[in-house]
């Protein structure tokens, strides 16, 4: 019998280090990632919505509603923790909209591309999200965190809300102890009954300074929804805007921070006054005119023969603004032409109201007779004339228009320099 062989002592543990090795190549489980259905109904203190299909690139033609309850007595507070939608300046193609209450509610804002707005906050315990694409998608959507927070505790950190006493006041969040955040957009939707109107006056105001309010500014509204139609004015800057008076029982005040330079903010009031009492309590000025003395003096004046005077020179000083730009809508109204005007430059701002979305700017006007001065949508004009209380521009047949070309540049140039 052929003697055994010898047993190594070492054979179960390399067969128990083979099996390690084995396991230890096997490819790992992939990390759970929470999927996103197209809307849906969330409640809790807290919790996060994103687009379908978060984070891979969201489907075309589609619209997501996503309905959000917090607690009873308490507010939604809704962040932004990542977005990445198709970019447009007026956000036309692919956007989010949130509103306050789950139907029929105000806009809080309308948002797109990659630049997250700061905290939202509804004026109750519901909220509203809607996002919208067209056929051609371009990102990967949104994902958002909502949270519930006492009512008094927006003052120190967020903003907005429904105002219905029939006085009252609203400011920046951290006033009056130090400088607004930044990132912050918030919106005061003022609601009268239906036979009053809002008056509104800001005290005091500080909110950082640019020529065009491209940064930070206050943008108010006639009606309960930004609309850039009944945009009254955009106020920046630390001189206090002139007393505004709504023309219904509504109006809508929105301030928006970016995320760089801030100042110390504002505080405004406002009261309801009746509409029957307007009459006799707004005081005349120099440039008001009795409503029955309107119609003779601006027919006549249409039939005048139309003939522009004078030079860019010699108009240049006696006009409340000087623009240059291209005609993108014209409307026509009770015989005046109602345009919107895209800027190319501006040489006299005076207190002409510009819109600033993203890179462009634009300005409206309106021409008084609507066939003098003659403009046509898609020109590019050089443009004079004064300026109405709502910032407006005015364009009577005597103030001075023409058709811009480049060459004109530079002696806009060196009238911009000009002491008047």
């Amino acid at each position: 019998m052929p003697p055994a062989a010898p047993r190594c002592p070492l054979l179960p543990l390399l067969l128990l280090l083979l099996l390690l090795l084995l396991a230890a190549a096997r490819p790992a489980a992939p990390p759970h990632r929470p999927t996103f259905a197209c809307g849906g109904v969330v409640s809790g203190e807290s919790g996060f919505i994103g687009s379908e299909g978060f984070p891979g690139v969201y489907p075309p033609n589609s619209k997501c509603t996503w309905k959000i309850t917090v607690p009873e007595g308490k507010v939604v507070v809704l962040s932004f923790r990542y977005l990445d939608l198709e970019s447009d300046n007026l956000c036309r193609y692919d956007f989010v909209d949130i509103y306050n209450g789950h139907a029929n509610g105000q806009r809080i804002g309308r948002f797109c591309g990659t630049v997250k707005p700061g905290a939202l906050v509804s004026n109750s315990n519901t909220m509203l999200v809607q996002m919208t694409s067209d056929a051609n998608t371009a990102g990967s959507g949104f994902i958002a965190k909502f949270s519930a927070a006492e009512p008094h505790e927006r003052g120190a950190q967020y903003c907005g809300g429904r105002l219905e006493k029939p006085s009252g006041s609203f400011q920046t969040p951290n006033w009056p102890e130090r400088d607004y955040p930044a990132g912050v957009t918030c919106s005061w939707h003022i609601v009268a009954p239906k036979n009053q109107l809002i008056e509104l006056k800001f005290e005091k105001f500080d909110v950082e300074r640019d020529n065009y309010c491209r940064y930070d500014y206050v943008a108010v509204f006639n009606g309960g929804e930004i609309n850039d139609a009944k945009r009254i004015g955009k106020y920046c800057g630390d001189s206090p805007p002139a007393p505004i008076l709504s023309e219904k029982n509504e109006l809508l005040i929105q301030f928006l921070s970016d995320l760089s330079l801030t100042a110390d903010g504002f505080i405004g009031h406002y009261k309801f006054r009746p509409k029957k009492l307007l009459t006799t309590t707004v005081p005349p000025t120099t440039t008001t005119v009795p409503p029955t003395s309107i119609v003779k003096p601006t027919v006549a004046l249409c039939q005048q023969k139309c003939k522009r005077s004078g030079t860019v020179e010699s108009n240049y000083c006696s006009s409340n603004f000087v623009i240059t730009g291209t005609v993108i809508t014209a409307i026509t109204r009770a015989g005046s032409l109602h345009a919107t005007i895209s800027l190319i430059n501006v040489y006299k701002e005076g207190n002409l109201a510009i819109q600033q979305a993203g890179k462009s700017m634009s300005a409206k006007i309106i021409v008084v007779c609507k066939q003098c001065p003659l403009i046509r949508r898609g020109l590019n004009y050089i443009i004079m004339g004064q300026v109405e209380e709502d910032g407006r521009g005015k364009v009577f047949p005597n103030s001075f228009v023409m058709s811009f070309k480049t060459k004109n540049s530079k002696i806009l140039n060196a009238l911009k320099n000009k002491t008047c």
